[in-house]
């Protein structure tokens, strides 16, 4: 296993659910990380809790905030080696129900924001030598469901970024992959937790984790993560 201490991470949507474990698990392994959400007042005490963490409030959906935020990381840890595109949303209706500022708040948030911090982690990872990109996907990426007309689209999307973007940066030395998790014990769209067949946030940052200490010679394009015992 490759020895992750010492490197920095930019988790987007870190304050919450799965961005918040994947965050966790990366600074038990020794990883510098930068917190990325909207909500300042929570980063700063997640980041007083943690240790090790950078608070960056900002929103996927601006792309100057994503600059400023690998800047900070680079002037206080100097560099960056890891970007975890996890901040999404979800808005589910059917498709003639859905507003077209729900159309575009989904969109923007789950398809444009991977691609503003991808645009803004680039250059930084390249100084670094290289680096990874993880974008935290979901089976509704490849599987349609009703009422998912903006989500299915915003992570159909996302796993074609992820694909073009792998093979336009394997040469550079920076490895792309989607992680794509079933339905997480989360409360994403208002859903209860405590569901005990769902995935836990925990696996998907086992699963991030796994990705970041593979051998550098190979990419894993892509992570499929489902309950081993659905509900029927």
């Amino acid at each position: 296993m490759a020895d992750l201490h010492g490197k920095v991470a930019l988790v987007t949507g870190a304050s919450s659910g799965i961005g918040l474990e994947i965050a966790r698990a990366l600074v038990a392994h020794g990883v510098r990380v930068g917190l990325f959400a909207r909500s300042q007042d929570k980063l700063a005490r997640l980041a007083a809790e943690l240790g090790g963490c950078l608070a960056l409030p900002g929103d996927v959906t601006r792309y100057e905030d994503l600059v400023q935020a690998v800047e900070r990381l680079e002037a206080q840890f100097g560099g960056l080696d890891f970007l975890i595109n996890n901040a999404g949303i979800g808005i589910f209706k059917p498709v003639h129900e859905l507003s077209p500022e729900e159309w575009q708040q989904v969109v923007q948030t789950n398809l444009t924001g991977p691609f503003y911090a991808t645009k803004a982690a680039v250059p930084a990872l390249l100084r670094r030598g290289g680096g990874y990109i993880i974008n935290i996907g979901s089976l509704a990426g490849k599987n349609a469901f009703a009422g998912g007309a903006a989500y299915n689209a915003s992570k159909f999307g996302l796993l074609g970024f992820s694909e073009a973007a792998l093979l336009d940066l394997r040469h550079q030395g920076i490895r792309v992959s989607s992680i794509l998790p079933g339905s997480v014990d989360t409360p994403f769209a208002g859903n209860p937790t405590g569901v005990g067949w769902k995935i836990k946030p925990q696996d998907v940052a086992q699963a991030v984790l796994y990705l970041l200490t593979t051998d550098p010679g190979i990419v894993v394009s892509e992570l499929d993560i489902r309950p081993s015992q659905p509900k029927r």
